[in-house]
């Protein structure tokens, strides 16, 4: 290999793209923490059945998509395609049923072999919430609000819209799966390939198929909605009445589904059509089965993933970076004496740009180039003085400060949290 490249689906996440990928995470986190969220971080691989008991044996992701491999010690181990598993892993695992409910935060990356293209990587970063533990539909209601907060706090609601639909209890669910079989296996052989497969293993799934003779199928299946029972439609109309009283606007779309067995009632993905074919930013759903799928007891459970990629390339801009002070040393004498001050300033929060090398004025000019907005210069003159000289890049005013008074001269300039 004469040049080395990043493996195909990965990339390097610097500068302004790291600085997005930030502002998402501290947004999300941030409003999340005010839901009652707490930060969890599950390992970034597991032994597979993690994966493969709750994603399903047959789908493509397991069996086309997942990062698999023996370990050393001969275990097979998943690099994570999704938080969710690896969260309810953890309560079950950690013992944590006494403590229900339950809220998480995480957030990381994750792992799936894909065509890459805009919006979709074979390592991407996710933002993930789930709340455990509780039955009722306020648990989903306040997902979705979440979800959207974060979305106005990023300043993307409005580029957004919000998909929602109900599976139903098992009940209905096992209703609805059973008048699909029937209705595709009466054209199955306009079917393709891999709808035929799906209709002998999950035939939700065809209801997201992008072939265009499946497509037109179906458009004419049957829908969800005639398949409910009343505690379905009861679950869903309470769901819809509180997104209604939160002023969070909505589009049924009673082709939006989840595939798996344990998914049940509310199903949701925020989309926008500012990325292309990938307009998923956030999806997500109740899974009260998942938990028990993967051995556990019986746990309600609903939750979202939203890509941090997607929604980077979404936003404006990154936050600014906080304007540094740049420190000035002219001479060897001074470098010691400068480096502690950089220090100092560090310390009490301020964002510091230590000159290393090059004259003064090769070194005013990268100050400038960074957008500091103070520089202090500290020569043999000033150290035998016991003074500083701060200049105010913006105004060009100077002044001489004693070098015991330089950190509380600048202390005003950062607010309080910045400093915690």
């Amino acid at each position: 290999m004469s040049k080395l490249q990043p493996v195909r689906g990965t990339h390097d996440v610097v500068g302004d793209v790291a600085a997005r990928h930030r502002r998402v995470i501290d947004t999300a986190r941030s409003v999340a923490h005010r839901y009652g969220h707490q930060d969890i971080d599950p390992p970034i691989f597991e032994f597979t059945p993690v994966f493969a008991r709750t994603m399903g044996e047959g789908s493509d992701v397991v069996r086309k998509e997942m990062y698999t491999f023996c370990d050393r010690g001969g275990d097979e181990v998943t690099l994570r395609p999704e938080f969710t598993a690896g969260i309810c892993r953890a309560f079950i695992s950690g013992g944590m049923q006494q403590l229900l409910p339950l809220k998480f935060f995480a957030f990381g990356p994750a792992f799936r072999y894909e065509r890459p293209q805009k919006g979709r990587l074979r390592q991407f970063h996710q933002i993930d919430v789930e709340i455990l533990g509780v039955e009722g539909p306020q648990a989903d209601i306040e997902v979705v609000a979440l979800a959207a907060d974060i979305l106005a706090e990023l300043g993307v609601l409005e580029k957004c819209s919000l998909e929602l639909n109900t599976l139903g209890d098992v009940e209905s669910r096992h209703a609805y799966r059973d008048a699909l079989v029937e209705y595709f296996s009466g054209h199955k052989d306009k079917l393709s390939e891999d709808s035929v497969d799906r209709l002998e293993r999950n035939p939700l799934r065809i209801l997201d198929s992008k072939d265009e003779s499946d497509r037109a199928l179906v458009a004419e299946a049957p829908l969800m909605a005639d398949y409910l029972n009343a505690f379905s439609s009861d679950f869903f109309a309470t769901v819809c009445g509180g997104l209604d009283a939160l002023g969070i606007g909505y589009n049924v779309n009673q082709r939006l589904v989840r595939g798996l067995d344990y998914y049940t009632h509310t199903a949701f993905e925020f989309v926008t059509d500012a990325l292309g074919a990938q307009g998923a930013v956030i999806a997500g759903g109740r899974y009260d089965g998942l938990i028990e799928t993967l051995g556990g007891p019986a746990t309600p459970g609903i939750g979202w993933a939203g890509g941090i990629e997607r929604l980077a390339m979404l936003i404006d801009g990154a936050q600014s970076a906080a304007r540094p002070i740049a420190v000035i040393p002219v001479g060897a004498a001074a470098e010691m004496r400068a480096m502690a001050l950089s220090h100092e300033l560090r310390r009490v929060g301020h964002t510091v740009e230590h000159g290393y090398r090059g004259n003064v004025g090769k070194r005013m000019k990268r100050a400038d180039k960074l957008s500091a907005h103070s520089a202090i210069l500290l020569g043999d003159d000033e150290l035998e003085r016991g003074v500083a000289t701060v200049r105010d890049l913006d105004s060009g005013a100077q002044t001489e400060v004693a070098l015991d008074a330089v950190v509380a001269h600048f202390a005003p300039a950062l607010p309080e949290d910045e400093t915690a």
